[in-house]
C-alpha cells in the first residue's frame, strides 16, 4: 500500500502564482502541496523543487530505493531532458507526470515530452487538480 508519494517540481514552478497566472493559475506551489496534505491527511507528501536538471537528477538517485510513488511536473525539462528521461527510467515505483497547462495548447516545442516516456501516465491541463487526479490514481494501484 502507498504510504508515502513524493512530489518533484522542476524549473521556474516555485514561481508558481507569480508566473503567467494565466496560464499557470494564481496558486503557489506551497498552497497546492498544502491543499494536497489537507485532501490527503492519510499521506505522507515529501516535496522537491529545483531549477537545476542534475539537482533533480541527484535527488531520484539518492532515494532511488525509497520512493514508493513518484509525481513529477518537470516543466521545461520534460520538452528536451534526455538526463532526466534516463534518471526516470531507472526508478522502481510507478511515476505520473503533471503539467498545470496543456501542453497541446501551447507552442509547438511544448508539445513534445520526453520524460512522458517514464511515466506510468500524463495529466495534463487541468491546473492544479493534475496533482490531486495524479494522488488519486497513485492510491487505487494498490487497492
Amino acid at each position: 500500500m502507498i504510504k508515502t508519494i513524493h512530489i518533484i517540481n522542476g524549473p521556474n514552478l516555485n514561481f508558481l502564482g507569480r508566473r503567467e497566472p494565466g496560464i499557470y493559475g494564481y496558486d503557489t506551489l506551497e498552497t497546492i502541496l498544502n491543499e494536497l496534505q489537507l485532501n490527503f491527511p492519510s499521506v505522507c507528501f515529501h516535496h522537491f523543487q529545483s531549477n537545476y536538471e542534475g539537482a533533480i537528477i541527484d535527488f531520484l538517485q539518492t532515494h532511488y530505493e525509497t520512493i514508493q510513488a513518484l509525481i513529477i511536473n518537470p516543466g521545461a525539462l520534460a520538452h528536451y531532458s534526455i538526463a532526466l528521461l534516463d534518471a526516470l527510467k531507472a526508478m522502481k515505483c510507478p511515476i505520473i507526470e503533471v503539467h498545470l497547462s496543456n501542453i497541446y495548447q501551447r507552442e509547438t516545442f511544448r508539445e513534445l515530452s520526453i520524460t512522458a516516456k517514464a511515466a506510468k501516465g500524463v495529466i495534463t491541463g487541468l491546473g492544479k487538480y493534475s496533482y490531486f487526479l495524479a494522488v488519486n490514481y497513485l492510491l487505487k494501484l494498490n487497492e
